[in-house]
Order: C-alpha cells, then sequence, then structure tokens
C-alpha cells in the first residue's frame, strides 16, 4: 500500500487568500477538492479537507484524502501542512496516489519564492 505524504511550505499571501487560491486550484486541476472546513480554524489558522468525488448518475462518493493546515505568519506569508489519510477505500492505493501528485503540486505552485 501506499503511503501517503507530509508536505509542508510557506506561501506568499494570507491564510484566507492562499485556501481561496488552494480551492480554485483544486477546481482547475479536477481531480481532488479542497474547501475550507470552518469549524475547525482558529484565530490564525485554516483548515481544509481534501476529497476524491465519483459521481455516478445523481449519487455522489466523497472519499477523504486529507487536511491542508493553513496558519498565518504575518507579513503576507502562510504555513502551509498538507497530511494524507489513509483512505478506507477498496482504491486505497490509487487515491493515495492522487492526494501525493496534490500534494507535490501544491508544493511547486505555491512555496513563496518559487
Amino acid at each position: 500500500m501506499e503511503s501517503v505524504q507530509v508536505v509542508e511550505f510557506v506561501a506568499r499571501g494570507s491564510s484566507r487568500d492562499v485556501a481561496r487560491a488552494i480551492e480554485q486550484f483544486a477546481q482547475q486541476h479536477g481531480h481532488v477538492s479542497a474547501i475550507v472546513v470552518p469549524w475547525e480554524g482558529t484565530a490564525t489558522t485554516l483548515s481544509m479537507s481534501v476529497t476524491s468525488v465519483r459521481a455516478d448518475g445523481w449519487a455522489i462518493e466523497h472519499t477523504n484524502l486529507g487536511t491542508i493546515t493553513l496558519t498565518d505568519l504575518g507579513d503576507g506569508r502562510t504555513a502551509v501542512a498538507v497530511a494524507g489519510e489513509e483512505p478506507e477505500h477498496a482504491e486505497r492505493d490509487r487515491l493515495a496516489a492522487v492526494f501525493n501528485r496534490f500534494a507535490l503540486q501544491l508544493h511547486r505552485h505555491f512555496q513563496a519564492g518559487s
């Protein structure tokens, strides 16, 4: 079974701006969804859920793949921590690979200074 990655980096922008950009990035790439989970945030952190979504007619299946934690560092910088969860799913290896690819794409795209 493929293990899921933990990726940490610093991005430019406030945590809310980075969260919106990550949501748009996920939507544009289409393999996963990333949404803010407002009840898990604090004054300085935001939590995002990363899920795989599969539709079959009117039925929609959401599989939780991991969490993105955004911590506002001030000065227009945000610490980003992407942590995967082993999905309880028949296709867990494929889903773990999808999550890992997404985490690495986020790192490349959003890391400050890149």
